[in-house]
């Protein structure tokens, strides 16, 4: 389904198009909550999207447990948001091992297919049987009892493969398993694979210039293109100047001594955005899990960096906390005013945008006659759905009589949909004059 901005009323397929300016069937606020990020990793299907719920056991599909070192970025994108869309861009070499006629092969690519041994044991009840054990890092992973190599079955580990008798041994380490290297064409791939997917944040937990400006013109594309609203976190990217694109200056010091980097804190950024709904804001919200903002800056570099459009963490009470929940966006026009900044008011928008349009693919188009019935019907729905997010302080003064018109388009089959909204935003300057007397 198409949709995206408009300027005039002459669009060819069959969609939503929304345009924003600084001014049941019912459309339900759609949740929030799901991420997406492109890693290198030492385990895992490679060029595929996998989708990780919050709490999902992981060590089969990425390699390791949640609190291993590797899955790091992982970890940190979870500690806010629901879902991880995680696609591993490396593909690596399958770490191998034989024994005899028996050949075991790691089921991925990757370094971590070092840490696989196979051992091979005479069966204690019958000795024409063996016990053909797969262990990972010491940890026995699959157990099986059979006749010889035919009757083996591939695990969640190891392909087996070859033919004939079993024999015997204590061990056998697989090797020469690596993670190979990643080039900005896997980043490509990335985008088209993930294209097709729905999420509310993107992470690039790197420092490549060439890639930022590339996963900025894809965000761009969709959002005002394609009507889908968005956003992606990058490291120290100020100059996208674009509501869609949050630039992250610094990093943290967590509770276990670790220190993460601007890109590492992408991670963590993203899913907070992704599951902040439209009546929250970050600012002030504390990193989970941090002692510290690295580094830390001075006054005058923070009000210099907030200026810019950067997403600056400081040091408050043994916590870093986000400074101000802002976006890039500093050149400002008459359509798109210093509230576009601010990224709780972009989720207020972005959520109209998406809820309405998900509500009107399901329920409106080739359904319902283009009449003053049916025009009426849709915006009494319009009017129910903008009266739920001023219940929930997402937006004020809304005026169901005068700010929702819905009128016939230029075309039979076309509609023209007016909306004012007041977007609400959070305390965050409280100027205090206090008289003493």
């Amino acid at each position: 389904m198409s949709g995206g901005f408009w300027t005039a009323q002459n669009k060819v397929r069959p969609g939503v198009y929304i345009r924003f300016e600084g001014q049941s069937t019912t459309p339900a606020v759609g949740e929030r909550g799901t991420v997406t990020m492109a890693l290198p990793l030492n385990w895992g299907a490679p060029k595929t999207v996998i989708a990780i719920q919050a709490g999902d056991p992981v060590k089969e599909t990425l390699g390791y447990d949640m609190t291993a070192p590797q899955l790091l970025l992982v970890r940190e994108a979870l500690k806010r948001a629901k879902t991880l869309l995680l696609y591993r861009l490396n593909t690596g070499t399958k770490a191998t091992a034989t024994h005899g006629g028996l050949t075991a092969t790691a089921k991925f690519g990757g370094v971590r297919g070092n840490d696989i041994r196979i051992v091979v044991q005479t069966n204690v009840d019958d000795e024409a049987l063996f016990d053909v054990k797969t262990l990972v890092a010491g940890v026995e992973v699959d157990s099986q009892t059979v006749a010889d190599i035919d009757a083996l079955a591939d695990n969640a580990w190891v392909d087996f493969s070859g033919t004939g008798d079993l024999t015997a041994t204590a061990g056998i380490p697989l090797a020469n398993g690596a993670d190979g290297t990643v080039s900005n064409e896997d980043h490509a791939s990335y985008l088209e694979a993930i294209e097709v997917h729905d999420f509310h944040t993107m992470a690039l937990p790197a420092e490549d210039a060439t890639l930022k400006s590339v996963y900025t013109a894809f965000v761009k594309r969709l959002r005002d293109d394609e009507g889908r609203k968005i956003q992606l976190v990058v490291e120290n990217y100020p100059a996208a100047d674009y509501e869609g694109v949050i630039s992250v200056k610094n990093g943290v010091v967590l509770t276990d001594g670790t220190t993460l980097t601007a890109a590492q804190a992408t991670a963590w950024v993203a899913g907070a955005t992704a599951a902040a709904g439209p009546n929250e804001t970050l600012t002030y919200r504390a990193y989970d899990d941090s002692v510290d903002a690295a580094p830390r800056y001075s006054n005058s570099q923070i009000e210099a960096a907030l200026k810019a459009g950067e997403f600056v963490f400081v040091a408050s009470n043994g916590r870093a906390v986000v400074e101000q929940d802002i976006n890039t966006l500093t050149g400002y026009t008459p359509e798109k005013g210093k509230p576009f900044s601010k990224n709780r008011v972009i989720r207020v928008l972005d959520s109209i945008n998406n809820d309405f349009r998900r509500t009107f693919e399901a329920y409106y188009i080739g359904k319902v006659d283009n009449n003053e019935d049916g025009r009426s019907l849709f915006r009494s729905q319009c009017n129910t759905y903008l009266s739920t997010l001023q219940g929930m302080k997402a937006i004020q003064n809304f005026d169901p009589q005068n700010d929702v018109t819905v009128s016939a388009g230029s075309e039979p089959d076309s509609v023209y949909a007016e909306v004012h909204v007041q977007p609400v935003d959070a305390i965050e300057k409280i100027y205090m004059k206090v008289s003493v007397n």
